[in-house]
């Protein structure tokens, strides 16, 4: 019952925030796409879904050669306001975070979105952000009431989810705690949560047991920085984080077995105002940062030094990109041809880029689509694998 109050009183407050997080506030935090990189695909048909924060539903898309088809049923009212969400690897549930709750759909086979016969409903949590474990196991949560990861077992024929008896705490050591994003590395076995000026919490993660535990911290000397996303990379040696404010960017980490994270020579490299988001290409070659505060895409080539300090970020050609107003949440689709980009304010809520096949790396603008009433408020995007 504490728990339920505390959730309705964070209800009320974030309910409060929405009006001017919609006119363009950019103190409020909202999550990031996550997906975790592991698994395989149910259909062999690539989809992207959108969370519309302001017109409370989530928008599916077909994905085809530079074009966005809505799927059967699409935009699908969801009778609350999504936040968060995340595909499961075998791209069988889509799970969405709400103000008051965590609600699980099942994709089917034409990319329509519908509800388990007991209900969307999982569990009542106020989750910012999601992300699941590549062996598609683990569903974990950033908790906004508390200074916790909400870990659950996900059944892998329901999408019912079974909570882990003892949930992670963490804390910070100075700044503001705002809990915006979660990711998993493709081992599966490190987890970073972004805390907006709080910094971030780094967790080792045990995929057999649904166990997190802390490993180290990044704090910030002043309330003018904050981190709000980050991707890790298949060997889960380097972390890249969207830093926003002072001395923002894409800031670069090398991570020890143990977990501790070190910054590389040159970081953060310059991004854009309001960096929000990362993400990388599957070859892991590529870098894409969502900047917030001019509405831009920022990318990089990433460059392997001689040693593991030397490690560089290079601007692609063309870069920054023009994308929506607010841009925060990239995600890339499962055949490396796209990247998507979901932008709060809209104008446009979602848009599609190519890569050029003559400068690799290089975003060319495909399509842009509305995901609901524009602005939808499309805080979210999330893709199939």
């Amino acid at each position: 019952m504490e728990r339920r109050a505390s959730v309705r009183r964070w209800v009320a407050i974030v309910v409060a925030t929405l009006l001017p997080l919609i006119a363009g506030c950019s103190g409020f935090f909202v999550p990031v796409d996550n997906s975790s990189g592991g698994g395989g695909t149910t259909t062999g048909t690539d989809r992207v879904y959108v969370a519309n924060l302001t017109t409370s539903s989530i928008a599916g898309f077909t994905v085809g050669t530079g074009t966005l088809t809505l799927v059967n049923g699409s935009p699908l009212s969801a009778g609350f306001a999504p936040i968060s969400m995340v595909v499961t690897p075998s791209d069988s549930f889509l799970y969405v975070g709400g103000l008051n709750g965590i609600y699980v759909y099942l994709i089917n086979s034409d990319g329509s979105l519908s509800a388990p016969s007991a209900g969307s409903l999982q569990v009542v949590a106020y989750a910012t952000a999601l992300t699941v474990s590549p062996d598609g196991q683990w569903l974990i949560a950033l908790d906004g009431t508390t200074q916790v990861l909400d870990i659950y077992q996900i059944n892998a024929s329901t999408g019912a989810l079974s909570q882990v008896a003892n949930p992670t705490t963490y804390s910070i050591t100075a700044g503001i705690w705002k809990p915006t994003a979660i990711t998993i590395s493709p081992s599966g076995t490190m987890i970073i949560a972004s805390l907006g000026t709080g910094g971030d919490a780094v967790f080792t993660f045990n995929t057999t047991t649904g166990l997190a535990v802390v490993a180290s911290t990044i704090g910030f000397s002043n309330t003018t920085t904050g981190d709000y996303g980050a991707v890790i990379n298949s060997a889960t040696t380097y972390a890249y984080l969207a830093r926003s404010g002072a001395n923002g960017g894409v800031a670069v980490y090398s991570i020890a077995s143990n977990g501790i994270l070190t910054p590389v020579s040159g970081s953060p490299f310059a991004a854009g105002t309001g960096t929000y988001s990362v993400v990388m290409d599957k070859t892991g070659t590529y870098l894409y940062a969502a900047n917030r505060g001019d509405g831009t895409i920022s990318g990089y080539t990433i460059v392997p030094g001689t040693t593991t300090a030397g490690l560089t970020l290079t601007a692609l050609s063309g870069s920054p990109y023009g994308s929506g107003i607010s841009v925060q949440s990239l995600a890339i689709d499962n055949t490396n041809k796209y990247l998507v980009a979901a932008a709060i304010g809209g104008s446009p809520d979602l848009t599609m880029y190519s890569f050029d096949v003559t400068t690799p790396g290089e975003l060319d603008p495909a399509t842009s689509v509305a995901t609901d009433t524009d602005p939808a408020g499309a805080t979210a995007v999330a893709a199939t694998h």
